[in-house]
């Protein structure tokens, strides 16, 4: 697998009236991200997990989550991509995002695109500068 895309900084805007909060959540652009995967003819299906890892600080309050907004593009007439269009919360540890099925074929997909989200964005977490990594794994189902 191979990932590839830039950071995202969210543009959080300043409160100007007291006793708001921030709007959130907060999107980055649709294919933020692009995967490139392959799953070998003898595997059949493969599965595409994700986490996140503090780097070097992370707010347990703020939610990062990610979805899959489109197929890419692949030649394999007989391979399809399952599941992750819909955000699902990061952890700290694999979580599954979608799956890759082929039959009798080399499923090899490019461009796969990844949308993130920042949610949980409140006055009441400290003022700081929060990053994270997010982690692709592909594997055996």
């Amino acid at each position: 697998m191979t990932v590839s895309g830039t950071s995202w900084a969210v543009p959080i805007l300043s409160i100007t009236e007291a006793g708001s909060d921030y709007s959130g959540p907060y999107q980055s652009a649709a294919n933020q991200i692009l995967l490139t995967a392959s799953v070998p003819l003898l595997l059949g299906s493969a599965k595409v997990s994700v986490h996140y890892q503090a780097n070097p600080t992370w707010n347990n309050a703020l939610i990062l989550s990610a979805k899959r907004t489109g197929n890419g593009t692949t030649v394999c007439l007989l391979c399809n991509i399952t599941g992750g269009t819909a955000y699902q919360a990061l952890t700290l540890t694999d979580i599954e995002l979608f799956r890759i099925v082929a039959v009798l074929a080399l499923a090899s997909y490019s461009n796969i695109p990844i949308q993130l989200e920042l949610s949980g964005v409140s006055v009441t977490i400290p003022a700081a500068a929060y990053n994270s990594r997010v982690v692709f794994t592909i594997s055996a189902l």
